[in-house]
């Protein structure tokens, strides 16, 4: 079992996935820096040992600090919250309106009433 596991290592190392993965945690961690910059605001929260263990192993995984996995962790959990309401806002919306037009459909026009009576002769016998 331990040479199928070297053999996997090396087919990575062979077909360049690890450089990828390198840039990305790179990309994370500039992105990370770029914002601490312009960052202002604090924000606190009590943890239980297990929790912070956990963020802590998430973000040395991730190569980037405890705060910044929080940070970035929050924030995007907080846009998908966000856009998960906005669509239930407008699944809403459009519910209401598909309702109304069912309860209170407009008046045919004219040349749906026409077309209705050509329809009736045609189909007379």
């Amino acid at each position: 079992m331990p040479f199928r596991t070297k053999a996997r290592i090396a087919r990575i190392d062979m077909y360049g996935v690890l450089p990828y993965i390198i840039t990305e945690v790179k990309n994370v961690a500039h992105q990370a820096l770029m914002e601490k910059r312009s960052r202002k605001e604090r924000l606190e929260a009590r943890l239980t040992p297990e929790q912070k263990r956990h963020i802590e192993e998430a973000a040395r995984l991730k190569g980037t600090s405890v705060s910044d996995f929080v940070v970035l962790s929050a924030d995007e959990a907080a846009v998908r919250t966000i856009r998960e309401q906005q669509v239930l806002t407008l699944n809403e919306q459009s519910r209401e309106i598909f309702v109304n037009a069912l309860l209170t459909p407009p008046s045919p026009g004219r040349r749906l009433l026409t077309a209705a009576k050509r329809y009736r002769e045609r189909t007379k016998d």
